[in-house]
């Protein structure tokens, strides 16, 4: 039997699975860790406990599966994408890495957006703007804030190519992730040498790139002990955690866009030829199906947005035993009716970036009265999340980029009355599929393509996954959306000029 494993190296945790060769899931784990936040809007990870959770996790569910060593033969990986691990001569990290929702590198995009040409020359080279939460900001703020460590930097990896080099010693990456860095020419998947010469960057700062589904390495002896492995077991490119959770999804081809309700919130789709929005509100990143792209919207604070709300306003009830507070709130909110009675909320508490690219924003409450309770605020933030998302569609649309279905995954799917709303604001049915493990799945079926049981990501999806269930969207519903959809866009343009003033305090 040829079992395969999917990591998936996340903000929260690390989660590992390990599926037989149909594709069934027969154990799963999860191990969490912490985000730093040494400063207002920066986020960091030390990349020693993406490695503890990743050793803890993969030795958990061979165990649970009950599966002789030899018989997994490989292993894909997902992970946060954007994130840096700066690497010095002998592999040790030189820093915390900072993660995908870091906001410290605004100077250093427009240091790269100068040095590009501008803007329009930026998205002609690696068909993206300059944002912050990218990597190649990253490595330039290294280079301008902490220049003893550039001078010893030898490597930079993304996260989940970390853990690649602790599995097998190889330096790699793949195509999809490689996207995020924007040093990729990502129409012709290759690192573009004519931004890199820009930049005064050395091309061997980065790892060579693969197609996801390609083998990069096996593992060391010495980790295949540790893990309850053999060396044998091969380690495959893998994919970013959005690709990689578009194929644990299903969405490999046309006119299926996935709509993922996570710690950030993403709507993707596939596309068979390079499609770049020329005013790069939408991001076109390489996909994980061999030889593809996709485009994709992302607000910043999907489902962290209502975590914050639990955690910060709401912490009795986290307080209570045996209670769930995100039960209770949805109860509350599924009881005030669409519209949340005028409450409108803005979700940008990292910042955002589709369609506004700007560290600078806000989160905040709009149309706040006394009659307004901790249900419609609760309600609020779902319906405002489901807003900026249907900001990405409307984008999407007007591209000419066709939407058949809309498939939710993430955290927050797992609420009917988010389903519900998701439905309603963007009227269009919200399905949900068998398989509701995203990035993980889907880098375990990478995995089993790289190891032959499948022979592309397209047979492998056709042959494990399916709809299970439909929720059409409630014509009412949906025309009140309708009408505040105009309202809540016009709210950042109204209090951009706000926002940029607090930012200077």
């Amino acid at each position: 039997m040829g079992y395969t494993i999917g990591v998936d190296i996340g903000t929260s945790g690390t989660k590992s699975l390990l599926i037989d060769p149909d594709g069934n899931i027969l154990a799963e784990s999860s191990a969490a860790y912490p985000v730093h936040m040494p400063k207002p809007l920066w986020t960091e990870q030390d990349p020693e406990d993406w490695w503890n959770a990743t050793v803890k996790t993969i030795r958990a569910v061979v165990k649970k599966a009950k599966v002789r060593p030899a018989e997994v033969q490989a292993i894909g990986l997902s992970g946060q994408m954007h994130g840096s691990v700066f690497l010095d001569k002998s592999g040790k990290v030189l820093r915390p890495a900072l993660l995908w929702n870091d906001q410290r590198t605004a100077a250093e995009c427009e240091e790269i957006t100068q040095r590009a040409g501008g803007r329009s020359e930026l998205i002609r080279m690696v068909a993206n703007p300059a944002l912050t939460g990218f990597t190649a900001p990253k490595i330039l703020w290294l280079r301008n804030k902490e220049p003893k460590r550039f001078e010893r930097l030898h490597k930079v990896l993304l996260p989940k190519d970390e853990i690649r080099r602790r599995l097998t010693g190889e330096l790699a990456t793949d195509a999809s992730d490689a996207s995020g860095m924007l040093l990729l020419d990502v129409r012709n998947r290759r690192w573009s040498a004519e931004l890199l010469e820009k930049l005064e960057l050395d091309p061997n700062l980065l790892a060579p790139v693969y197609e996801s589904e390609e083998i990069t390495g096996s593992l060391r002896p010495e980790v295949a002990a540790k893990l309850g492995l053999t060396p044998q077991c091969q380690v495959v490119a893998g994919a970013g955690d959005c690709a990689a959770g578009a194929v644990g999804n299903g969405i490999v081809r046309r006119g299926v866009l996935m709509a993922s309700l996570g710690t950030s919130g993403v709507m993707f789709v596939h596309s068979d030829e390079p499609q770049i929005d020329e005013q790069g509100r939408l991001h076109t990143f390489c996909h994980a199906v061999h030889g593809k792209w996709h485009m994709m919207g992302v607000t910043l604070s999907a489902a962290g947005s209502m975590q914050w709300f639990v955690d910060r306003l709401c912490p009795e009830l986290s307080s209570r035993r045996g209670t769930d507070p995100y039960q209770t709130l949805n109860s509350e909110a599924g009881e005030v009716p669409p519209g949340a009675a005028g409450l409108f909320f803005l979700p940008y508490l990292a910042g955002e970036r589709t369609p506004h690219a700007d560290a600078h924003a806000r989160a905040c409450f709009v149309g706040l009265t006394g009659a307004h309770g901790r249900g419609h605020m609760a309600r609020a933030v779902m319906e405002g999340v489901a807003m900026s998302l249907r900001e990405s569609l409307e984008i999407i649309r007007s591209l000419d980029v066709p939407v058949r279905e809309m498939r939710l995954s993430g955290g927050g799917a797992k609420s009917a009355l988010w389903r519900q709303i998701m439905a309603d604001v963007m009227n269009q049915a919200a399905c949900t599929i068998n398989a509701e493990q995203g990035p993980a799945f889907g880098v375990a079926l990478l995995a089993a393509v790289g190891a032959g049981r499948f022979k592309n990501i397209e047979e492998a999806c056709r042959a494990t996954i399916e709809v299970v269930r439909k929720m059409p969207p409630k014509r009412a519903a949906a025309r009140s959306y309708d009408k505040m959809f105009p309202i809540y866009q016009s709210l950042y343009g109204q209090l951009k000029p706000a926002f940029d003033a607090i930012a200077q305090l």
